[in-house]
């Protein structure tokens, strides 16, 4: 796709007062917003469109951060049992293996809201284990562990929204 093509597919949009469009050919994807906000998959973006003067921009991502307490220990209030860690002395968190989101959704740990869930910090995963599910335009989507260890840490609450490339999970060896 050509700047010429894309700039008169600016102009459709902007002529028929749509908020967004996304397209995709030959291997190539673009997504005009006139919001700005983050895309699905930060592999699927084209670069952004420079110096036009039309509504419409082409979004970047936003890189997600895991959930971070800054407090101290002592002064830190008592943290929910789905972002605490399995043990005082466990690994550094470089160390983990970290399970991220792979699209954007919906976080839940359990398949319904009076089921078990998945996992807990400290149960033992395999390749195949099924740790939580991502529900994106009323799919559910199991998400496997693809690694064999512990569940260390939980980085989303349930029923959180989360982005594309998000931790979930640290496992350890």
């Amino acid at each position: 796709m050509n700047l010429k093509e894309v700039k008169e597919l600016i102009e459709l949009i902007s002529e028929k007062g749509l908020t967004e469009f996304e397209i995709e050919r030959q291997g190539f994807r673009m997504r005009i917003s006139r919001y700005n906000q983050p895309p699905a998959s930060a592999q699927q973006v084209a670069p952004p469109v420079v110096a036009l003067p039309i509504p419409p921009v082409v979004s970047a991502p936003i890189p997600a951060q895991p959930i971070q307490n800054s407090a101290t220990p002592e002064a830190a209030p008592a943290a929910p049992a789905s972002l605490e860690s399995g043990s005082a002395g466990e690994a550094p968190e470089s160390s983990l293996h970290i399970i991220k989101s792979p699209l954007v959704g919906t976080f839940y740990r359990s398949p319904s809201p009076n089921s078990d869930q998945f996992v807990k910090v400290g149960d033992r995963v395999g390749p195949e284990t099924v740790v939580c599910i991502i529900e994106a335009m009323k799919l559910m989507n199991n998400i496997q562990a693809e690694v064999s260890g512990e569940v260390a840490k939980i980085y989303v609450e349930n029923g959180q929204p989360v982005e594309y490339g998000q931790p979930l999970f640290g496992i350890r060896d």
